[in-house]
């Protein structure tokens, strides 16, 4: 294998592409990179088993094609020190060495041979096959993932459900304390299917998915999910199990109506957040009209703070406790200037939503069950 590529560009690959690679991995050639140069591309693999990423880039200046089992810790540690310029990467299929040569100098790096690198996972022949614009995937993800659990007890929670269905997709992600249910019109036609995709891939998705235009083409079955984009092909296993009934868990009517400044409400929470119990980081919310009353203590360490904010309310007078750190992540994921709070009583969830000023092509629901105010 012989072949002259730019610094930059080929670093930007490893960079991208090596994400998947695990600190604690099982096998010792998942610490490498797959290398395969043939018919005018480079192709590079990065695996843990569970997922694995390709990534593909042009290279103009082939003089022998080949494939090759590269260190990813030494060939990022090497890249890192250029500024962009060609270097001449040649390695050796006998003894398995990668020169990595430039203007004014050169380096050897061991390699191995790529042949006992795990294969690509393949899908079944009866897969589902469906596009995703890229903005949907990408606010599906970003809008779902941080209400994700880590959770070995109940794994079907540490990643997001996605159904399909007919010119709808719905992203939902949930710990049992908060969820986050984002549903948005796409172009499904008959399919409908679901599937949970685990947190890690999600990230790599979304992370590959910022530098793409055209629509993502996603193919899975039982066991596995396909996303093939221009430049990548991600493909991991997937999550088996039953979700939740999440639509149980969400009011069908909250009576009472917020509406706030976010930014404000926000602020508000992490000031007076700070004098909250340690151990519970509770926050109470007493709501009436024209005004939120928010305050904390921690009698353990003798402290309070109390803070009035303004709003618009609909409803009866109403006192609730919810855990501030979970509500900072609530109100920190929605974009809107205003938000409105639909809220029950003191043992129902609190129901978040955006307020916008127009009509969109999807719908975000963010949910956070209360906590007990004398807890």
């Amino acid at each position: 294998m012989k072949f002259v590529i730019s610094s930059s560009a080929l670093l930007s690959l490893l960079q991208t592409t090596g994400k998947v690679i695990s600190s604690k991995n099982t096998l010792p050639i998942l610490d490498y990179f797959l290398l395969d140069l043939k018919e005018g591309q480079l192709k590079v693999t990065a695996s843990d088993l569970e997922t694995t990423l390709v990534g593909v880039i042009r290279v103009e200046n082939i003089e022998k094609e080949g494939i090759i089992a590269a260190p990813a810790k030494l060939m990022l540690d090497s890249l890192k020190e250029f500024s962009e310029q060609p270097l001449t990467i040649e390695a050796n299929e006998s003894t398995w060495e990668i020169k990595i040569s430039w203007k004014s100098g050169s380096l050897a790096i061991p390699g191995t041979s790529g042949l006992s690198y795990p294969a690509v996972p393949e899908l079944d022949e009866a897969r589902n096959e469906t596009t995703f614009a890229v903005d949907a995937l990408i606010n599906g993800v970003n809008k779902t993932i941080f209400a994700s659990a880590d959770d070995e007890m109940r794994p079907v929670l540490n990643g997001i459900y996605i159904a399909i269905a007919p010119k709808l997709t719905t992203f939902v992600g949930t710990d049992a304390h908060k969820l986050v249910k984002y549903t948005v019109d796409t172009d499904n036609e008959a399919l409908e299917a679901t599937f949970i995709l685990p947190k890690k891939p999600a990230l790599l998705l979304r992370t590959v998915l910022l530098k793409e235009e055209d629509d993502v083409a996603v193919s899975f079955d039982a066991k596995n999910v396909l996303f093939k984009l221009k430049n990548y092909t991600l493909i991991c296993r997937l999550i088996e199990g039953n979700y939740p009934n999440y639509g149980a868990v969400i009011p069908a009517n909250n009576p009472n109506h917020v509406i706030a400044d976010r930014v404000e409400l926000l602020n508000g929470i992490k000031r007076v957040a700070v004098c909250s119990n340690q151990a519970t980081n509770l926050i109470k919310l007493e709501v009436r009209p024209n005004n939120i009353d928010l305050a904390a203590q921690d009698l353990d360490f003798s402290v309070s703070a109390n803070e009035h904010l303004s709003c618009s309310y609909e409803g009866e007078e109403i006192t609730i406790g919810f855990k501030s750190t979970f509500l900072v992540e609530i109100l920190s994921n929605i974009e809107t200037p205003s938000i409105v709070m639909e809220l029950g009583d003191s043992t129902r969830a609190g129901v978040f939503k955006p307020i916008y000023d127009d009509k969109q092509p999807s719908t975000t629901l963010m949910l956070l069950m209360p906590m007990m105010i004398n807890a």
